[in-house]
């Protein structure tokens, strides 16, 4: 089947949290805001916030992410607390889809003022169960950097196998050394 014709909800829930996609128009403000709280955190971690993106440069992000969402090359929800729909908690993704095998890799980044309370953990476990569920995924893949012992509890806690840790493979965040990354995956 050609990806373009799958039918996407564009909310998923948990027990406390609505995952909503695709990003729309506007959503740049709130994003934005939670980049800028949690900036030194996604800095350490993430190329794409070396510097802090303005409203502006967020809301190109948010437009991307709808357009690749149509396109069908990655499904990228918001995260908000299902009781207080105003309190966005981070983003979860399934991106680099390759739909011949059919697999991907999920990513995550959480506001900083919502951390340790397991929240991305439940969002990424109803992405998981989505992927391989109703995508019918083969493979989800998730890498992280060898020293964010954070992003690997994530796939340890949700029973993915880790798969070993590729030495030298990528650059840090900011570009200034080699780092190793670590492999888990999650089979359907």
């Amino acid at each position: 089947m050609n990806p373009l014709l799958l039918d996407i909800p564009l909310q998923l829930e948990t027990e406390r949290l609505i995952l909503r996609a695709p990003l729309q128009t506007g959503d740049g403000e709130i994003v934005h805001q939670a980049i800028k709280y949690s900036f030194y955190d996604l800095k350490a971690w993430l190329s794409l916030f070396q510097e802090l993106p303005t409203v502006e440069e967020t809301e190109v992000m948010v437009r991307n992410a709808h357009i690749n969402f149509l396109k069908r090359e990655s499904f990228r929800f918001l995260i908000f607390d299902k009781g207080s729909s105003k309190d966005f908690i981070g983003t979860t993704s399934l991106h680099r889809i390759n739909w011949d095998i059919p697999k991907c890799e999920l990513g995550y980044w959480i506001n900083t003022k919502y951390s340790g309370n397991g929240y991305m953990t439940e969002a990424v476990n109803r992405l998981v169960n989505f992927g391989l569920n109703h995508l019918e995924l083969k493979r989800i893949e998730i890498r992280c950097e060898a020293t964010n012992f954070k992003s690997q509890f994530i796939p340890e806690k949700l029973g993915f196998i880790y798969e070993g840790t590729l030495r030298n493979e990528d650059l840090s965040a900011d570009g200034s050394k080699l780092i190793d990354t670590c492999i888990y995956s999650k089979i359907n």
